[in-house]
Parts: structure tokens; C-alpha cells; sequence
């Protein structure tokens, strides 16, 4: 598909992921001071909650684990689930992050609930409501106006990886990727799904990453796909693999990946499609359409297969919608819940 055949929605999206990794090196460097803050608040109280949704949610899920290492009691929860069955708030760090920082759950959680000192945000809309309401990190580039979080995710993971460095991890490694970005060829990982009529996500550390796809998948191809974290898709779901339903398997060099390695042989008996994220530096699965990166785990990893996972998804909805990245029943930022 070229330009002049792209529906618009596609097009705004490339134009997003065109400047998502300058625009996340200057989101790091940006908010050293933020992020120094707000790293001083966990520290003291031991324990993160971080609350979003939709995108916001998933980036929260992509850096979990990566908090949990640090002895941090790291916890993701929508914001809807929240306001509808609250976890008690009190000693514990809050973390709201909403791209446009106008989502109906944010207004309404800043209203009605009842809120610890420690709450922070991220956004990436300095003048918005919830910049307004707590000490931001905002991400430089400002409002994503594309259908489907593609350069909002990735800014907004640089973000963490700013107070993950002021915790004490090595930023190196991350801002190496950014700088340098990897760009395997998902050609065949397209032709292996051509057929599929929908698509289940699944990882391990990288789980975050799985339901960061599966989310705009859904949204550009209009198809059922979704996530399910690697033990879970082991227990009982395996059932519904076959050749009508692709799988995605992300593994990174971490204690998990011969986890992933075994359910990735275990996908290939059932006849599913299989594409396996590949950043983990083992041989590749026999059956498996490989997306291979450089060796690596934690962010390194996020940032080397998140570009390419929204371009696999791009590709997957460009051939299902005409006009895909035009929604029919949803809006970029929602303000009803």
C-alpha cells in the first residue's frame, strides 16, 4: 500500500510513528527533574498504583515488572476498576497517566475520590485537566491525534524510563534502541496471519508489549483480538488454537523466555499461525515466522519491538479496512464512560 492509496487514518498514524522515537528521547531528557520527584516519592513510600486506561493502561502493564525488580510493590489498574471496587490508596505512591488527560474516569476519579498525597501524572498535554490536578511528566510532541496509541505509548515508556533511571537503572541500553531503531521486515509475519479471522497476544515480562498490540488490533482491523498473559493462555484457552486464529508471542532475554519458547512449540502443534517477537537471542522456534531483534530484556526490548509491532498492526488492518484508522463507535479521547 502506498501513500496516495492509504486512507487518512493510516496516514495520520505514520505521521505519529515518524517523530515517536525523537519525540520519546526529548520526553527523557525533559523531565529529569519530574521524574527525580516523583522517584522520591516511591522510594519513600515503597509502593507504586498506577491507574489508566485504554493505552495508558498498557504502558502501566509495560513497566510493572520492571518496578516490581526494584523492590517496588509495582501495581497496574484501570481507572474504571478504581472508581468501581477502590484499592485503599493510603502510603502508597499514585500514578495517573492519561494521554490527553481528559479521559472521563480521570475527571471523575480527581472529583469524587478520596486521594493520597503522593498522586502524579503523566500526559502528554501540559494544559489539560489532569496537568492541572497533579505534578505531571509530559511528554514533548504534545496530543496524539491518530486513532490507535502508537507514538503516545512509546513517549509515554520514556517517561518511566526517566524515573526508572532516577531509581537507579542504566537508561543506556533503552536510549541506545531509540536512537537506533531496529527495523526487521514483518513482510511474512503478515502473509502467515493473511487469513486469520482474529488474533490472541501473549508474553511473559513482555506482557505489557502483547496487550499494547492487542489493543490497537482491535481498534484498526475491527477484529476480536486480544491478550492473555503467558500462564493464563497455558491454562484452559489453549483450546480455542487453530488455523483461524493467529497467535503473537513476544520473548526477550529474560528468566521467562524458555517459558515462551514452550508455548511457542506447543502453539505450532495446534495448526495456529504463529509470529514470534523475537528479542532473546535463542534459536528460533521451528514453525514460528520469526521477527528477530538485538539481544535484550526490559525497556532495551519494549523500545526494539514496539515500533514494529505497530507496524505489523498496521499492516494486519490496512488489509482488512478500507478505511482503517477511521473509527466508527469510538473517539480518541473519551469523555463518556
Amino acid at each position: 500500500m502506498t501513500n496516495a492509496t492509504k486512507p487518512a487514518g493510516l496516514l495520520a498514524i505514520d505521521a505519529e510513528m515518524a517523530r515517536q522515537h525523537a519525540d520519546a528521547i526529548a520526553s527523557f531528557e525533559q523531565n529529569q527533574t519530574a521524574a527525580q520527584t516523583l522517584a522520591k516519592a516511591i522510594r519513600r513510600t515503597g509502593a507504586l498504583v498506577m491507574l489508566g486506561m485504554g493505552g495508558s493502561h498498557t504502558v502501566a502493564r509495560v513497566v510493572e515488572p520492571l518496578y516490581r525488580s526494584l523492590g517496588i510493590d509495582a501495581l497496574a489498574l484501570p481507572l474504571s476498576e478504581q472508581l468501581g471496587a477502590p484499592l485503599g490508596l493510603k502510603g502508597k505512591t499514585v500514578l495517573v497517566t492519561s494521554q490527553s488527560g481528559e479521559s472521563a474516569e480521570v475527571i471523575r476519579w480527581f472529583d469524587t475520590a478520596d486521594k493520597p498525597v503522593d498522586v502524579f501524572g503523566m500526559t502528554l498535554e501540559a494544559a489539560s485537566s489532569l496537568a492541572k490536578r497533579a505534578l505531571c511528566l509530559v511528554g514533548h510532541g504534545g496530543t496524539e491525534h491518530a486513532f490507535a496509541a502508537t507514538r503516545s505509548l512509546t513517549v509515554t515508556v520514556a517517561l518511566h524510563l526517566a524515573v526508572l533511571a532516577a531509581l537507579g537503572v542504566d537508561p543506556a541500553p533503552a536510549l541506545a534502541v531509540l536512537s537506533a531503531p531496529q527495523e526487521p521486515d514483518v513482510t511474512a509475519a503478515l502473509t502467515a496471519l493473511s487469513q486469520v479471522s482474529g488474533v490472541v497476544t501473549s508474553g511473559r515480562r513482555l506482557q505489557g508489549v502483547a496487550e499494547a498490540l492487542a489493543l490497537g488490533l482491535t481498534e484498526l482491523s475491527r477484529r476480536p483480538c486480544f491478550s492473555l498473559e503467558g500462564g493464563q493462555l497455558r491454562h484452559g484457552p489453549m483450546e480455542m488454537l487453530g488455523p483461524d486464529l493467529g497467535v503473537i508471542l513476544f520473548r526477550g532475554d529474560d528468566p521467562t523466555a524458555s517459558l515462551i519458547t514452550a508455548m511457542a512449540q506447543s502453539v505450532v502443534t495446534t495448526g495456529a499461525p504463529l509470529v514470534v517477537f523475537d528479542g532473546s537471542g535463542l534459536p528460533a522456534v521451528e514453525g514460528a515466522v520469526t521477527i528477530r531483534f538485538d539481544q535484550g530484556a526490559g525497556l532495551a526490548a519494549v523500545f526494539a519491538m514496539l515500533p514494529m509491532a505497530q507496524r505489523l498492526m498496521i499492516g494486519f488492518a490496512a488489509a482488512r479496512v478500507a478505511d482503517a484508522g477511521t473509527p466508527l463507535r469510538s473517539t480518541k479521547i473519551t469523555r463518556v464512560e
